[in-house]
């Protein structure tokens, strides 16, 4: 890492906070609700500004790790009428979700721009075999357009690729459409590798690219979109399992070190490093966890069950452990980020 992937990293985190925090600070302006304040970053201000159209204050604050709009009435009481404790819980629901609802959105766009600027797009039919193919004398045959591994549909090379790392480390069906005929392949071994102490499926052949079209564009793109997503779930989904620990975690230091790594790779992974951030950070904010804002809809959606609202002090409590234990985990993973470099 160098001072200008550094900088690169907090002008990416910066750009991810203030499009996440605008989506809810959007939503609450667009159903009338009080905001106190609207801010970018955490600890010490740098910067404020205070709007005197509206009272609210515009921050800029030292600590790029994340942001917030403080809305009145939202961990406690209030008689302003534009509390939004006030407000029915359909709006607040909304609202909650505006955030990582944006961080989605954002990233499914510059898909789209990536998979438009990428001159070769990648189907799912093999073309050649490497040297030693072991897939091919399972009966993977040249011109075989793969269409599930195991139970999961692929439809572009990246979530081809993705399904046989995650699910191809021990034998599986393959399914194929070989001359106009599905044909399935029972118990195909894939090749291995390992990496940070994990064994994943890998592909032992070369696929054709398919021919860029306006609806091929759109088709990758949403596709590879959807593949994002999916790789995020069922990281979150192994972790839950057991598959990986804490230890596999990565906090700014280690994620700053992967943007630049993308970064020297080219200008395609970096802005592809930039999706799966976004996707990243919209999704996991939906984590139904308290402080997040999958905590709060979670909140919302046992009022919307009770038709009445949950103690705001009570809520308010649950949220303040959940953000100290979420910055305890921080302060961890950062450090194990640091003692990685330094090993």
């Amino acid at each position: 890492m160098n001072f200008w992937t550094i900088l690169l990293a907090i002008l990416m985190f910066g750009f991810l906070i203030f499009i996440h925090e605008f989506g809810h600070f959007s939503m609450a302006r667009a159903f009338h609700v009080t905001i106190k304040e609207f801010s970018i970053g955490m600890g010490p201000k740098l910067f404020s500004r205070i709007s005197k159209k509206n009272g609210t204050q515009y921050s800029l604050r030292a600590l790029p790790v994340g942001g917030y709009v403080a809305m009145v009435g939202e961990d406690e009481e209030s008689d302003d009428p534009g509390a939004l404790c006030k407000k029915p819980v359909w709006q607040r629901m909304i609202i909650t979700v505006a955030g990582a609802a944006t961080n989605l959105l954002f990233g499914f766009l510059m898909m789209a721009i990536l998979v438009a600027g990428n001159p070769t797009l990648g189907g799912t039919t093999v073309a050649e075999f490497f040297e030693g193919s072991v897939t091919s004398q399972y009966g993977l045959q040249v011109n075989d357009t793969i269409v599930k591994v195991g139970k999961t549909r692929v439809h572009v090379a990246t979530d081809l690729v993705y399904t046989i790392m995650h699910d191809a480390r021990d034998p599986i069906d393959v399914t194929v459409i070989r001359d106009g005929k599905t044909v399935v392949l029972p118990g195909v071994q894939f090749p291995h590798y390992q990496e940070a102490g994990h064994v994943f499926g890998d592909r032992d052949f070369y696929i054709y690219a398919v021919e860029k079209t306006p609806g091929e564009v759109v088709k990758q793109a949403f596709w590879q979109s959807v593949n994002t997503v999916t790789m995020i779930w069922e990281s979150i989904a192994d972790m839950v399992g057991g598959e990986y620990s804490v230890k596999d975690l990565s906090g700014p230091v280690g994620v700053t070190e992967a943007i630049s790594e993308a970064a020297e790779a080219g200008a395609y992974n970096f802005g592809f490093m930039f999706v799966f951030i976004s996707v990243n950070l919209g999704m996991m904010n939906l984590l139904p966890l308290p402080a997040l804002d999958g905590g709060r809809l979670l909140f919302q959606f046992i009022e919307l069950i009770r038709r009445k609202p949950m103690n705001a002090q009570v809520e308010g409590y649950i949220h303040f452990v959940g953000i100290i234990l979420l910055m305890l985990l921080m302060v961890f993973v950062t450090c194990q980020d640091i003692l990685k470099l330094i090993r």
